[in-house]
Parts: C-alpha cells; sequence; structure tokens
C-alpha cells in the first residue's frame, strides 16, 4: 500500500488484532533477522552512554531490554496494553525504564533526548504524518541527540510506506545531519545527529 493510502496512520485496532492472535506477532525474542537487527542498531549507536533516550513502538520490550544498560533513563511506549506489559515484564529489572501505553502519532513524551529509535514503527504512517512526526521529534532533541531508525526492506499490507521513504521523510524533515548507514538484505538503518 505504499503512498496510494488515503490513511495517515494505521489502526490502533489493527495493532491489537495481531496481539489477540499471537502475544508477539514478529517473534522479536526468538527470531534471527530480529536478533541481527537488534545488534546492528546497538552497533549504530554513537557513543556508550546516553542520559535520556525515547523509543517508540517498544512492542514486546525486546529491543528496550537490549537497550537499557546503555541509557541512564530509557522512556519507551507502545499502542497495545499486552505487548506493554510484556515489555514491563521484561525490563523488570531496569528501574530507570519506563514503559507506557502510547502512540507515536499522539502527544510525545517530554525531552530533552540525547538519543530516539525508530525501529520498525515509520511505515505505519502516511508521508505528510510522517513529516508531522519528525517535526514533533525535532522539539524533543538534545542538542548533541542521536536518531537511529531501522526498517524493513520489503512490503507488507498495513503498510503505507516502504522503508527507503521513511528514511527519506527523515532525512528531508529532521534538523539532524546524516552520519552513517548501512543496507543488508532485509533492513536499512540510518543514524542522524545534532550539531
Amino acid at each position: 500500500m505504499s503512498g496510494g493510502s488515503s490513511r495517515d496512520v494505521v489502526s490502533d485496532e489493527v495493532f491489537r488484532d495481531l496481539y489477540r492472535r499471537n502475544p508477539d506477532p514478529w517473534n522479536f525474542a526468538h527470531s534471527a533477522y530480529e536478533q541481527n537487527r537488534y545488534r546492528q542498531i546497538l552497533d549504530a549507536l554513537l557513543r556508550p552512554r546516553y542520559d535520556r533516550a525515547f523509543e517508540p513502538g517498544c512492542s514486546v520490550g525486546e529491543l528496550t531490554r537490549r537497550l537499557a544498560p546503555r541509557c541512564r533513563t530509557l522512556v519507551s511506549t507502545d499502542i497495545v496494553d499486552s505487548a506493554v506489559a510484556l515489555a514491563r515484564f521484561r525490563c523488570r529489572n531496569h528501574r530507570h525504564v519506563s514503559i507506557t501505553r502510547a502512540s507515536l502519532a499522539g502527544e510525545l513524551p517530554a525531552g530533552p533526548f540525547d538519543l530516539i529509535i525508530l525501529s520498525e514503527v515509520g511505515y505505519y504512517f502516511s508521508r505528510r504524518k510522517l513529516s508531522e512526526i519528525a517535526h514533533s521529534i525535532a522539539s524533543t532533541l538534545a542538542p548533541d541527540a542521536e536518531l537511529v531508525a531501522a526498517h524493513w526492506l520489503g512490503s507488507s499490507a498495513d503498510h503505507l510506506l516502504h522503508a527507503d521513504e521513511v528514511h527519506e521523510v527523515l532525512g528531508e524533515h529532521l534538523p539532524l545531519r546524516w552520519v552513517k548507514g548501512n543496507r543488508t538484505a532485509g533492513f536499512r538503518l540510518d543514524t542522524w545527529m545534532g550539531a
């Protein structure tokens, strides 16, 4: 559905239905693809530690628990209650991690953040809505912030954009400079940074 839908956001109900059928619908806990993607996201980080990080669309918290040791404070969100509950359980030993139910399309948590991870979330928005989100994200960034985006290069009926379109929109609308990127057989990974 890339670019051809009049919708701005994939409905929350689509995701709730996925999690009703399977508590880990993308097999984040065991998939070799996902494990490789997590490693590469963490390897893409430019610093060993971050003061305050934001991870929207955290799902069941697999990346969250790997990211937690690198952050003094980590704010993670997802739109599905059952995913939030599982993510909280996975991160129960990390008291500096806050996981709440919220949508990236809604009000963002207050910054400043020196790290934002957009992992497998951007293609659930139209180009127009994602550009609005990028402008909202910009208002939460610390001056030296990093933003890492990772998106699957395949296509799905519920995607409104392709991964390349997602990263193009982010590059156009974020007040950050592109630092590095990597394109694997499965996903695209890009890092941007503030001045």
